[in-house]
């Protein structure tokens, strides 16, 4: 999720730490409220919003971020308190966008950015006492997990497990028809007891959609906090596959192996190991009886516990030995390599034809402008599709039959607007250098070099490390104690975007003065704007310096004696009164004479 950093410019880090701790020994947490409404945590929500990129994207209010970063940091911490004391979130605008297969529409629900803010808030306090309860197999939308690992989990289960039947389960709508009153008893049982939590989570869920009226079921795709409710809901179905078989409760302590063995053979019990990406899941089992059952059984249990639906057409049982599961892009099968049965990975069918239609779009816009930056938004398609498709056993083959499909549309667009020759002329550091052979000709359009889709390579693929606990401290830096200073130094009257942006300005600068490049504590750090606002100066990233405040002196001093005085101070070398005299000219000040 990228908030490693952000927790720690915070000091949001233990806290976390300790709710996951807290929920691992299953405890119960009553006083939630108070931690969600630290200022510490509603600017901490604020700087991962902004970082979000539909952060300038409004809701049905009409507002973005933009808006804001321009308050006062006092007042909208206490904007926000007060927003929350009767909470009642604004009206969610509706979006459709298309959906992965072209012929149908998802509905996106855009909530106001305040409401984002809040359920950012939410999510910074509920996520790690969830995430100490969720089951270790489910990996969609959790800190730390990809993709990559769910297809991973399967690839091991073909490999090592032997499992050659896979029962696919879609389930119908399962955004739009989550049960709010099962959902809020869920959150109960996994331990969140804070009623007023509860009730604001509630208030989240009935959001008035505009245009539409307020919803009695689902949660909408689109919110911050859906993402950990919907897996909220489907922990329990997560929890009762894995009891089961993997987490089944034996009279005798045994190691993993002997468990299952003695399951086996001592036991009806049908076998049944679960992968969750979000709401696309399977359970892999050894037969078609044991995978039969297993369609029954989650089917009832969808049903009547979980109040939903599976999609008939879409959920099937997959004899893997004979044919493909697809899962998340890629499409998997066990095939014979001597006595054993190993997993075949490709790019999926109907995810190649996707990947064919794009790149064909980016050769008519070659064609059409024949500049750099075309060429550079074809190569970064094929970068992203070789990336995320490596951990295909068979990703070459798949790649070399898009080369294939798209090789007739690039020789008759591009050769009257692009040479097709070997690369030359590129250094190692050059990017085409790092990811592909020289030997092989390709398009160069006005000096970029397309990259060749077919050259892709696959990687192994591993499953994820279970023992990881996310909320610990990872890689600190020396500067950091002095940046949670800074961070709850008071500065009054200054904007939520200002502040914000100078604990990124500091830990960025690496806690060094940008004139004088002396390690600067709490005390001695002035942010400086390079631009006045009396000049029409803004308070953005790019426009502020974290500098020594006598140097900050020098930068806005007129006297003579003032600036002789305070240059004293300092033994800059030539180099750094240029860069000195850069800020004054900026600031429409006479230069400091060598």
């Amino acid at each position: 999720m990228g908030t490693k950093r952000p927790v720690t410019y915070y000091d949001f880090g233990n806290t976390q730490n300790e709710l996951f701790r807290k929920s691992c020994d299953g405890k119960k947490f009553e006083n939630l409220y108070e931690i969600i409404i630290s200022e510490e945590n509603i600017l901490l929500a604020y700087r991962l919003v902004k970082s979000n990129s539909g952060a300038r994207t409004s809701g049905a209010d009409k507002k973005t971020i933009e808006d804001i970063a321009k308050m006062d940091k006092e007042h909208f911490v206490n904007h926000i308190r007060a927003n929350l004391e009767n909470y009642k979130p604004k009206a969610v605008k509706r979006v459709w966008i298309p959906k992965a297969d072209g012929n149908s529409k998802r509905p996106l629900g855009i909530p106001s950015i305040i409401d984002r803010i809040i359920q950012q808030m939410f999510l910074n306090v509920l996520e790690p006492i969830c995430e100490a309860r969720f089951h270790k197999h489910s990996y969609g939308f959790r800190p730390n997990r990809s993709t990559h690992h769910a297809v991973a989990r399967v690839q091991h289960l073909i490999n090592r497990g032997k499992q050659y039947y896979t029962v696919d389960i879609d389930i119908k709508g399962f955004f739009d028809n989550v049960n709010h009153s099962l959902l809020l008893k869920q959150m109960w049982q996994i331990g969140i007891k804070d009623k007023r939590v509860i009730a604001i989570v509630s208030k989240m869920l009935k959001a008035p959609i505009k245009g539409e009226g307020i919803p009695t079921k689902g949660v909408p795709q689109g919110g911050i906090l859906s993402p950990l409710l919907a897996n909220i809901v489907l922990n329990e179905l997560d929890w009762w596959i894995s009891d089961q078989w993997e987490t089944f409760q034996t009279r005798h302590s045994y190691t993993q192996r002997h468990h299952y063995y003695a399951l086996k053979t001592s036991s009806n019990l049908k076998p049944g190991y679960l992968i969750r990406y979000a709401d696309d899941f399977r359970i892999m089992t050894d037969s078609y009886e044991h995978a039969v059952r297993w369609f029954h059984a989650v089917s009832d249990f969808l049903k009547h516990r979980l109040k939903l639906d599976i999609s008939e057409e879409k959920s099937k049982i997959i004899n893997l030995k004979k044919k493909f599961t697809r899962f998340l892009g890629f499409k998997l099968k066990a095939a014979a390599k001597g006595s054993k049965w190993v997993c075949h990975s490709y790019i999926d069918d109907k995810k190649k034809e996707q990947i064919i239609n794009t790149l064909r779009e980016r050769i008519y816009k070659i064609q059409r402008y024949s500049n750099a930056q075309s060429a550079t938004a074809y190569n970064s398609v094929v970068l992203g599709v070789q990336n995320y498709f490596r951990y295909a056993t068979h990703v070459s083959k798949s790649l070399k039959e898009i080369h294939h499909k798209i090789r007739i549309t690039m020789n008759n667009r591009l050769q009257r607007c692009a040479q097709y020759d070997y690369p030359t002329g590129l250094s190692k550091s050059d990017t085409y250098t790092k990811f592909y052979s020289t030997s092989y000709k390709t398009y160069k359009v006005m000096g970029v070099y397309l990259y060749p889709i077919s050259l892709g390579r696959t990687k192994n693929n591993r499953c994820y490390s279970q023992n990881v606990n996310i909320y610990e401290d990872g890689i600190g830096y020396s500067w950091d104690t002095e940046l949670v200073k800074l961070m709850k130094s008071k500065l009054p009257n200054r904007s939520v975007e200002y502040t914000d942006n100078r604990l990124s300005k500091f830990s960025m600068q690496k806690g060094l003065c940008a004139v004088s490049g002396l390690p600067l504590t709490h005390g001695l750090v002035h942010c400086h704007h390079k631009t006045p606002a009396s000049l029409g100066g803004t308070d953005r990233f790019d426009n502020l310096v974290v500098i020594h405040k006598d140097i900050h002196k020098l930068i806005h001093a007129v006297n003579e004696e003032v600036i002789n005085k305070t240059l004293s101070k300092f033994n800059l070398s030539e180099k750094q009164i240029i860069k000195l005299n850069q800020l004054r000219t900026l600031c429409k000040l006479e230069v400091i004479p060598m």
